[in-house]
């Protein structure tokens, strides 16, 4: 089993990732989704997790082989990274969403010095603007942007624009065809879910 299977079929065996084709979820933007994805679960399954990180690690040193530090987007990146961090014996940050109200309004946590190279560690990749942000965040700190690595994309057009557009590099452990075929092969959906489903992924 290649090791986007065998992620996809992880994330579906521990209800990280749940298919509802004939309910259709609620994501806190308002919309109507026949997925939901709560990558958070990992962190509750070991082995899981090692799987993951070992993922992400080979992916940075394949592909970011001149990575300094690792960044975590808060909150659900942030134990991935350090995981990651800790496998490729590098330096960690992690990066809020706006900065503080308060202390030293610090966006970015951790020692980050201008001019060095930075890969980001996301869980999920809807749109991918919450990444980008990111990464706009580091770029404006003065770090080097290489890319984003994922656990998971739902793999929406407009995301695959966003990233094009900043120029930003992004790779993902599985992804959301790989899901639906993993669930079809296990026998947790059927044909005609198989089709609402990606029907759903195309029109957005």
């Amino acid at each position: 089993m290649t090791r986007e299977r065998s992620i996809a079929r992880s994330l579906l065996d521990i209800k990280a990732v749940s298919l509802r084709p004939d309910d259709y979820f609620t994501w806190t933007s308002g919309l109507k989704s026949p997925i939901y994805c709560d990558n958070r679960l990992t962190m509750s399954y070991p082995k899981i997790r090692r799987d993951i990180a070992r993922g992400m690690s080979e992916l940075i040193r394949k592909d970011f082989p001149d990575v300094e530090v690792i960044a975590g987007t808060a909150t659900a990146g942030i134990p991935h990274a350090a995981w990651v961090s800790e496998a490729l014996d590098l330096p960690m940050i992690y990066v809020r969403d706006s900065k503080k109200k308060h202390g030293k309004t610090n966006q970015i946590e951790g020692r980050l010095l201008a001019g060095q190279k930075v890969v980001i560690i996301e869980d999920l990749i809807s749109t991918g603007l919450s990444s980008l942000k990111v990464a706009d965040a580091l770029r404006e700190s003065g770090a080097i942007v290489l890319g984003v690595v994922a656990i998971f994309s739902y793999e929406l057009d407009r995301a695959r624009v966003a990233f094009s557009e900043q120029k930003v590099p992004l790779y993902t452990l599985t992804n959301y065809t790989t899901l639906i075929e993993e669930a079809a092969a296990g026998g947790e959906i059927n044909q005609t879910d198989i089709a609402t489903l990606l029907e759903w992924r195309d029109q957005l």
